[in-house]
Order: structure tokens, then C-alpha cells, then sequence
């Protein structure tokens, strides 16, 4: 099940853009991330992303 992007976004803020997929999942755990949450990141097929649009881009993807 994936999370709603707006949701996602909370758990990433502060993150200098482009960050790499390990660089989303750190931040997600380090502000207290669900399983769902974390699950949806490592569910990204891309590796790298160049600002907030392009993560929640790909997690409406998934849906």
C-alpha cells in the first residue's frame, strides 16, 4: 500500500535536493516514519530525485 504524497512529504522536508533514494529513507526514519512510509520509498524504482515534485511524481506512480 503506498502513502499519499502530500503524507510522504512531511516525513522529507529540510532535504537539499537532488538526494539519492538512501538519503529519502534516512530522513523518513530519522522524523519518526511508519512502515507504510518507509516501504513506499524503498518501493521507488528511481535512485535519485531533483526536488519534492519528482518523489511525490514517483509515488503517485506506484499507485
Amino acid at each position: 500500500m503506498t502513502v499519499n504524497p502530500v503524507q510522504l512529504q512531511k516525513f522529507l522536508g529540510g532535504l537539499d535536493y537532488p538526494v539519492g533514494k538512501e538519503d529519502l529513507l534516512r530522513r523518513a526514519q530519522e522524523r519518526g516514519a511508519d512502515t507504510a512510509v518507509l516501504e513506499t520509498l524503498r518501493s521507488l524504482p528511481a535512485d535519485r530525485f531533483n526536488s519534492p515534485n519528482d518523489v511525490s511524481e514517483a509515488v503517485g506512480k506506484l499507485r
